[in-house]
């Protein structure tokens, strides 16, 4: 079973992508803070996390290098409603695997992006 991590601060999102991702057989966790989420990332090592760039206290890129310093597997896809080329590379740089741009697809985000995800 594949693990997945949700970590964003709108819940309406949160449960969204908790419930698709639960019907298709994924375990989801979810994360609503940067502390939650690394708690997460220590206690359950997720194979996948969606983190979205926009996140109270410490940034979604904050985020990510605490995420990968704990564990260098996970592969994370940056979330935002805004595609700023600027905080992809730094994402990219970090060890993102992607970037998406709100909304999408939730049939394509299992489909395009985690399957590129577990290349």
């Amino acid at each position: 079973m594949i693990k997945l991590l949700v970590i964003d601060d709108d819940l309406a999102t949160c449960d969204f992508l908790r419930s698709f991702f639960s019907q298709r057989g994924y375990k989801v966790f979810v994360a609503n803070d940067g502390g939650q989420a690394i708690f997460i990332t220590k206690e359950k090592r997720p194979d996948i996390i969606l983190l979205d760039i926009k996140m109270p206290g410490l940034s979604g890129i904050e985020i990510l290098q605490r995420i990968k310093e704990i564990d260098k597997n996970p592969k994370v896809i940056m979330m935002s409603a805004v595609d700023e080329k600027v905080v992809v590379e730094l994402a990219m740089k970090y060890g993102a695997v992607d970037y998406i741009t709100k909304p999408f697809s939730l049939e394509w985000l299992e489909r395009d992006v985690f399957l590129k995800a577990s290349e």
